[in-house]
């Protein structure tokens, strides 16, 4: 056993939302809250309290949604569903219904990484909000889209080939007032400025 302590980190709570008129109804089984918890808990050293919830493709009831998880104290609040032109697509402006502030460059990054599979990445409307403490991001509804959006794309050496969104969301999280987010670099290495790196307690 090491002499040198484990530095702990910051536990945070965190909000993830699959939404499906299908999944909620149990038509089909929702694979969008897995892939969000199991990317999240590779992702950071923080110790995770999750808040799950599965809802129908609703405007009223994502935004009631979203508000609960931020009132509930979730630094960080994640979709998943809901982003195309389809008439029942709503997310987005259910999103933006609740916010204090847009954070554009997210969604311009997902469309980004989308475009480098399938040129039908342009019909994704995801957003990004601030609202109080918290960052609302929208992400896409499949599971390895999740992923590719969240962490980016590696060349074969291992080498970052395009910037996954999630580099950014702790040093926005910093800003905006939540926990201290800690990465395992081999999945997603989070970059902040020199000044804001806390030094190894």
């Amino acid at each position: 056993m090491s002499d040198t302590p484990s530095t702990p980190s910051d536990p945070v709570r965190i909000g993830i939302v699959s939404i499906s008129d299908r999944a909620s109804s149990g038509v089909y089984e929702d694979k969008g809250l897995p892939a969000l918890q199991d990317w999240l808990a590779r992702a950071l050293k923080n110790p995770i309290t999750f808040e799950p919830r599965l809802i129908p493709d609703e405007t009223a009831r994502i935004s009631a949604t979203l508000i609960e998880l931020v009132d509930a104290g979730c630094a960080l609040v994640l979709t998943t569903g809901g982003t195309g032109p389809a008439p029942r697509d709503v997310t987005p402006e259910a999103t933006l219904a609740v916010a204090h502030k847009e954070m554009p460059g997210f969604g311009e990054q997902m469309r980004q990484i989308g475009l480098v599979f399938v040129p039908t990445a342009i019909l994704s409307r995801q957003v990004a909000v601030v609202r109080d403490k918290s960052l609302i991001i929208n992400l896409p509804g499949q599971p390895k889209a999740i992923a590719e959006t969240l962490e980016g794309l590696k060349n074969a050496d291992g080498s970052q080939r395009v910037n996954g969104i999630f580099a950014a969301v702790p040093y926005c999280v910093d800003l905006i007032g939540g926990p201290y987010l800690e990465t395992h670099d081999e999945v997603c290495k989070a970059f902040r400025p020199k000044s804001a790196v806390r030094p190894a307690r």
